[in-house]
């Protein structure tokens, strides 16, 4: 799941996580196959047809799911599930509450936003997990 697709993230910012969960998604958009993620997924052509080309659109962590879970071999809800879980275990972890990982994300995201988004209630992009899971791998790495 996205938690464990890059090593180390902690020792990494939340932009240059980023930049390692597309490539992985390009990843696999190249094995799986333009038409075949385009059809495996609920993906606009054009979306697909950036990663392939080594773009990295704006993507919600469950858009992100449906193209990693056409090589994963498990469904994008339970990708989904399983990397908002890591988020929840990385913070008690840490020793992380909202709003100290609020202040250590550089404040972009508001505390009662972020729980939000981790709990599934707001949508939250993958530049958004990489974000905050570079932030709480931070203190425990």
């Amino acid at each position: 799941m996205f938690h464990d697709l890059v090593s180390e993230p902690g020792t990494r910012t939340g932009d240059e996580l980023h930049a390692a969960l597309a490539a992985e998604l390009r990843a696999a958009v190249e094995s799986a196959g333009v038409e075949h993620v385009r059809a495996e997924t609920d993906l606009d052509a054009a979306t697909v047809e950036a990663l392939a080309a080594g773009e990295t659109p704006e993507l919600t962590l469950e858009e992100a799911a449906s193209v990693l879970a056409v090589t994963e071999g498990a469904s994008a809800g339970d990708i989904v599930a399983l990397s908002r879980d890591a988020l929840m275990m990385g913070m008690s972890r840490a020793v992380l509450d909202v709003d100290l990982l609020a202040a250590e994300a550089g404040g972009d995201l508001e505390p009662r936003e972020i729980q939000s988004k981790i709990e599934g209630r707001f949508p939250m992009t993958l530049r958004e997990f990489a974000l905050l899971h570079a932030t709480i791998q931070s203190r425990i790495e």
